[in-house]
C-alpha cells in the first residue's frame, strides 16, 4: 500500500527535484485542521497512482526553507513538481475529483 513519504529540507532536492517520477508534495503542519482533512485524499492519490507518481509529505514548521522557497504561503498548499520543476499548485482543501483533474494530465 502506497503512502506519502516524508521529505524535508536536506532530502527535498534528491527526492523531488531529481525524480524521474512526477512528484507531488503536501506542504503540511501538525497544527492545521485543513492539513488533517486533505491528508486521506492525498493518500488515496498516493494509492491510485502508485507507480506514476511519488507523494512526499514537507511540514512546513521543520522545513520552512523549502516552503519559502516555493512561496508557500497558506497550507495545505500541494504542489506538483514534474522534471524538477513546478507545474501545478492547489492551495487549500480541494475534494478529490478537483485534485484529479490538476494532477492527472500531467502523469504519463
Amino acid at each position: 500500500m502506497a503512502t506519502p513519504t516524508v521529505v524535508t529540507d536536506e532530502t527535498f532536492n534528491q527526492e523531488v527535484l531529481k525524480s524521474d517520477t512526477p512528484t507531488l508534495v503536501d506542504f503540511w503542519a501538525v497544527w492545521c485542521g485543513p492539513c488533517r482533512m486533505v491528508a486521506p485524499v492525498v493518500d488515496e492519490i498516493a494509492r491510485e497512482q502508485l507507480g506514476k507518481l511519488k507523494v512526499m509529505k514537507l511540514d512546513v514548521d521543520e522545513n520552512q526553507n523549502t516552503a519559502m522557497a516555493y512561496g508557500v504561503m497558506s497550507i495545505p498548499t500541494l504542489i506538483l513538481f514534474k522534471n524538477g520543476q513546478p507545474v501545478e499548485r492547489i492551495v487549500g482543501f480541494r475534494p478529490k475529483g478537483d485534485m484529479d483533474k490538476k494532477i492527472l494530465p500531467h502523469l504519463d
